[in-house]
């Protein structure tokens, strides 16, 4: 991203953060809103797209201390700023900000930026703030911050559940048509960014190279769902197994399936629970939960229609909504 770029976005107010949010809260809203206007979920929807695409940046930089400590100071100091082109009439221009950093006044000597290489936009902050790194050029003022650190280079790939459970080394393919290999850690998420340091564009006066910045995007699993370190899965069963009780076979990730207990009187929505058998990180090992849903048959025979109005006969007058209606009233 130019630098210039971060006069004008303002990356909190795109994630309906504010400014001293925490990092575990942003990414958690990050995660929420990542999974809201992901493609995936927004099929053939450009504005969801430009959207995901709008907060996944933002997340970029307020993720990284670096950069979200330069962003805070770029935007503090360009508030209340107007740059006009140089030659332009009135005040607030480029003139304005930079004759007051360096001790000289709006009208004096005209200061030439553009966008990356050289002498540009992104080495005169990266002087500035004396660290050699900003956006996705950073380096020195010539002659103060040393040699001009390489352009990052953003790229993308998809991956199967399975590979982003378990993690692999997988090739890909770089805009110059040249392989490299990525690690894929165990328990990525979708829309993670791995950086892969050094491995961007190269310095153009010997400094050092910048980064490949890789956003990994998840392909839905037909019967597992991620919960953070957890695996869930629906699982059907009978209203006899609901009500007396029965031992089922529950699926697992790339392994054989496990038996679990259905205890009598067990309602759809109950969650029964695997340890050991969810997503293994190097920060910890998930469960493997089992969410119960009673199956209703959708055709009866005549004799079962019977059966089944003799058993509701049976059964305690009482009505099970009667403790939700009386709620609802207040």
């Amino acid at each position: 991203m130019a630098s210039q770029d971060w006069f004008d976005k303002d990356f909190y107010k795109v994630l309906g953060v504010s400014k001293d949010v925490s990092e575990a809260e942003l990414k958690k809203t990050y995660r929420k809103l990542a999974r809201k206007y992901h493609p995936d979920s927004n099929p053939g929807d450009p504005a969801a797209e430009a959207k995901f695409k709008e907060i996944s940046e933002a997340h970029s930089v307020l993720s990284d201390p670096e950069q979200r400590k330069e962003y805070d100071q770029i935007r503090a100091m360009g508030t209340g700023a107007r740059f006009t082109a140089p030659g332009a009439s009135g005040q607030g221009g480029f003139d304005d900000v930079f004759g007051g950093m360096f001790g000289g006044q709006a009208g004096g000597q005209r200061y030439t930026f553009q966008q990356g290489g050289q002498g540009g936009f992104d080495d005169v902050f990266g002087g500035l703030f004396g660290n050699g790194r900003f956006g996705t050029a950073s380096g020195g003022f010539r002659g103060y911050g040393g040699p001009t650190r390489g352009h990052d280079v953003t790229a993308h790939t998809t991956i199967d559940f399975v590979t982003a459970t378990k993690g692999e080394t997988i090739s890909l393919q770089a805009a110059d048509g040249k392989p490299f290999k990525v690690k894929i850690p165990a328990g990525v998420a979708d829309g993670q960014k791995i950086k892969l340091r050094g491995k961007g564009q190269p310095s153009p006066d010997g400094g050092e190279a910048g980064d490949i910045v890789l956003t990994v995007t998840v392909r839905k699993h037909p019967v597992f769902e991620r919960d953070g370190l957890n695996l869930r899965v629906t699982v059907p069963i009978t209203f006899t197994e609901a009500a007396l009780g029965a031992t089922i076979e529950v699926p697992t990730l790339g392994g054989d399936p496990v038996k679990l207990r259905v205890a009598p009187g067990t309602p759809s929505g109950r969650v029964l629970r695997v340890k050991g058998r969810g997503v293994q990180t190097a920060k910890g090992t998930g469960d493997l939960l089992a969410v119960v849903q009673v199956a209703v048959p959708s055709h009866l025979s005549t004799e079962a229609k019977e059966a089944l109005e003799a058993f509701a006969e049976k059964l305690p007058d009482e009505n099970p909504r009667e403790d939700l209606l009386a709620k609802a009233r207040g």
